[in-house]
């Protein structure tokens, strides 16, 4: 199941750099990750300051 980004994300773009397949961009106020792309690796979620991201 692919991680997602709560609305607690406040778009400082540190789980972007840490994705290995590039799934996350900045959408509409907050980041989002492509759960077409997500291989559930979690690198994303460990970068996160304020924890907006879960899996999903």
């Amino acid at each position: 199941m692919a991680y997602v980004i709560s609305d607690a994300c406040i778009s400082c773009g540190s789980c972007a750099g840490e994705c290995p397949v590039g799934a996350i961009s900045e959408g509409d106020g907050k980041y989002e990750i492509n759960p077409d792309t997500c291989i559930d690796c979690g690198s994303c979620a460990g970068t996160c300051p304020v924890g907006a991201i879960s899996q999903g």
